[in-house]
């Protein structure tokens, strides 16, 4: 079942921290693409984001929508970004689309060659949060 959604929920600490990094970035792409997200989005503490958000450090299951095959991502800061190894970066176009989504949402973006993607999110195998880690 596919849930169509806009809204998105970030923990304190990630929103100030990904403030923090757009403010960083040269202008461009990545930051354009974060900066409304950020401005946009529903900001909880840590200790009560729902288990079934992801957040930074989240590892989740994906299950793209045209070719019909799964993924494990795990969504992290640039300097951790190891895309073959399934670590993805919040400032490209899929970490970014990811971000603050829930169980059963949609991520939609597009690939650097202008393709349109889109995949829907089956399962978080992992997040911060709901490990007791808030600081991560």
């Amino acid at each position: 079942m596919e849930v169509l959604t806009l809204e998105r929920t970030l923990t304190e600490l990630d929103h100030v921290r990904l403030l923090s990094l757009a403010r960083r970035q040269r202008p461009g792409v990545a930051a354009a693409a974060i900066e409304p997200l950020l401005d946009a989005c529903t900001v909880v503490p840590s200790r009560q984001v729902r288990p079934d958000v992801v957040t930074m450090y989240s590892q989740v299951l994906l299950h793209d929508l045209a070719s019909g095959l799964r993924s494990r991502l795990t969504l992290c800061y640039p300097a951790d970004a190891e895309p073959a190894a399934g670590f993805v970066s919040v400032l490209s176009p899929v970490g970014c689309s990811l971000l603050g989504l829930t169980v059963g949402a949609v991520a939609r973006w597009s690939t650097p060659a202008g393709e349109a993607r889109a995949a829907e999110v089956v399962a978080l195998l992992f997040q911060p949060e709901a490990s007791g880690d808030y600081a991560m």
